[in-house]
């Protein structure tokens, strides 16, 4: 196991982390930025006003990119074990 695979292994996790976690967070920032207009607007602070829309826009997003975003995982992880071998040498 060279310096150069355990580095670019630890680049490539990080990457498909911030690609799994990017549709989710990127829907919550959005539906809050827009919650919190509205409710600048209507001077209504709830906050259980600001929760449930971005639970729901969040589980939205989840069924739809959640077949996606799986598979990604499991083709890192196989590449993960398929290069496994070649790594320990």
């Amino acid at each position: 196991m060279t310096p150069e695979w355990v580095i670019h292994f630890g680049q490539h996790a990080l990457y498909i982390g911030m690609l799994i976690a990017a549709p989710l967070l990127l829907t919550a920032l959005l539906v809050g930025l827009l919650v919190g207009v509205i409710q600048a607007a209507t001077q209504i602070h709830e906050m259980t006003l600001s929760f449930i829309p971005k639970l729901l826009a969040m589980a939205a997003v989840g069924l739809v990119a959640g077949p996606w975003m799986l598979h990604t995982l499991v083709q890192f992880t196989h590449d993960i074990i398929v290069g496994l071998p070649e790594a320990v040498k």
